[in-house]
């Protein structure tokens, strides 16, 4: 593995080297860097000219101006763009703003994507199949920047109208209604009479709890509550214990709804550590939670301490995460006030001038956060949910997939321990690639919502003749790929112990 990874170092550094020395001298000679300032009038222009050639050293060959911007570069220095912006801080604004819009949206994609693309390929040639197969074709062929533009008028502009009075009209909940019932319908097994059970009891459900939020107004003060956060950690914690080990045995069971339990008891007695936290104190208490989970695991898990132990931890997690979003949501009034009812935004990373505590402060990135990132989910989930679909489609027909079910195992250890692993290498090396991409900057995004990433920086860079942010750009990208690329053949060696690396 060592050998492997020394050998794949060497092997991308000097292919780095030699792409750098292209790319600097390709974007060098695009066009003239100096045609914004020989428009100007008057005698300033000569002297501004001549800073900006001394600047960029224009006044020496392509080569020579190359092995100054290497030097630079081993010496920890990106240097200066043609104003004389330090790029280094140019290069950390942008990533920052880059990592902050596209991480979540890529995660996101790939969680959601495998889970659908697995049920899919699970249910093949069902009526849930062939809606998601319909979906995704027509999610992954929708133009980025026309799904970018509906999303600014309908799930901004139209919803931050409809925030003044939250009252869903009829017609809406009969429609949403009826689309969650064909939804469950879809995903119900069985014969007939069942699907139309599950069409009837999940388009009741829709009409009545769409009908208590509109009437409540639940929209413009929203939240989870105490009730609402019990509910939903317990049937995690159920849902979690039938996956990792099943509900026959109940020890792992109840460490689940144990950690569900604490951990809504828990949001109630740290009220005031909860009502204007630090970054560091929240991941503090995901560390005591992960811990305490882990020792109810052990305790009450018995003979499968281990999947009690991973069960219980995921549970305390996931309501964690539960608990966090509900102050989230009970800061949304107070918050909406502030930015004058219009709390999902259009444009930028963040509020100009926005001041406010933890929770106000984090609905206002995610305020930011929202249009972009349902953007990128829409067009990624296509992908991911085709490829885990095709990729457990071929696996669940392999020679060892079949002997373990002769073998007796349940369908949930078939899927999970012995299918999956194997499913999982094709997604890896998407993976691999979609996330050192998007480190590249969403460009078409960046560019509808106004965020100042990697990729307006790139963009300005060739546009203004600028080849020190655009090598500031090639460098974390190419270096990403680089990296990303070697996480994944060693990825595959974990997936699939035949693969060895050396």
């Amino acid at each position: 593995m060592i050998a492997f990874i020394a050998r794949r170092l060497v092997t991308s550094f000097f292919v780095l080297l030699a792409a750098t020395m292209v790319i600097f001298g390709l974007t060098s000679i695009a066009g003239d860097p100096l045609a914004d300032l020989r428009e100007l009038p008057g005698p300033d222009r000569e002297r501004r000219m001549a800073d900006r050639i001394e600047r960029m050293n224009l006044d020496s060959p392509v080569w020579v101006r190359y092995l100054s911007w290497l030097g630079n570069l081993f010496r920890g220095s990106l240097g200066v763009n043609r104003d004389g912006q330090d790029v280094g801080v140019l290069l950390r604004e942008a990533l920052s703003a880059t990592l902050q819009l596209v991480v979540a949206a890529t995660v996101l994609a790939v969680v959601i994507g495998v889970i659908v693309g697995i049920i899919s390929a699970l249910r093949q040639y069902s009526t849930f199949d062939y809606g998601v197969t319909l979906a995704a074709f027509v999610c992954f062929s929708l133009p980025l920047f026309w799904v970018a533009v509906m999303l600014k008028q309908y799930i901004a502009i139209e919803f931050n109208d409809w925030l003044r009075d939250p009252v869903i009209p009829p017609l809406i909940i009969g429609v949403l209604a009826v689309a969650a019932g064909l939804i469950w319908a879809a995903i119900a097994i069985g014969d007939r009479r069942t699907k139309l059970t599950a069409f009837g009891a999940g388009t009741a459900v829709t009409v009545v709890t769409l009908t208590l939020l509109s009437a409540t107004r639940w929209f413009a003060d929203p939240g989870i509550g105490v009730v609402g956060l019990a509910v939903l950690a317990g049937g995690t914690a159920i849902g979690l214990t039938v996956l990792i080990s099943g509900l026959q045995y109940r020890g792992p069971l109840y460490a689940a709804l144990a950690a569900a339990g604490i951990g809504v008891l828990l949001s109630e007695i740290l009220d005031p550590v909860l009502a204007d936290p630090s970054w560091t104190e929240m991941f503090a208490l995901a560390l005591v939670t992960a811990a305490v989970c882990a020792g109810l695991g052990y305790g009450l898990g018995g003979l499968l301490r281990r999947q009690a132990i991973t069960g219980a931890v995921a549970t305390g997690l996931v309501t964690g995460g539960l608990i966090f979003l509900d102050r989230m949501l009970q800061s949304f009034a107070a918050y909406s006030d502030r930015v004058r009812g219009r709390p999902i935004s259009t444009i930028g990373s963040r509020t100009p001038n926005f001041t406010g505590d933890f929770w106000e402060t984090n609905l206002d990135a995610a305020g930011h956060l929202l249009l972009p990132t349902m953007a990128l989910i829409l067009i990624s989930l296509a992908t991911y949910t085709r490829y885990s679909r095709s990729s457990m489609l071929e696996v669940m027909n392999l020679d060892y997939v079949r002997t373990a079910r002769a073998k007796g195992l349940p369908e949930r250890t078939v899927i999970t321990k012995h299918a999956f692993r194997n499913g999982m290498i094709p997604i890896t090396t998407l993976m691999a690639v979609d996330f050192a991409s998007v480190i590249g900057g969403a460009i078409v995004t960046e560019n509808v919502f106004g965020w100042q990433g990697m990729g307006n920086l790139f963009i300005e860079g060739l546009q203004q003749v600028d080849p020190a942010p655009v090598m500031a750009f090639f460098i974390v990208s190419g270096t990403a790929i680089v990296v990303f690329n070697m996480l994944a053949d060693i990825v595959y060696a974990y997936l699939d112990p035949r693969i060895r690396l050396s």
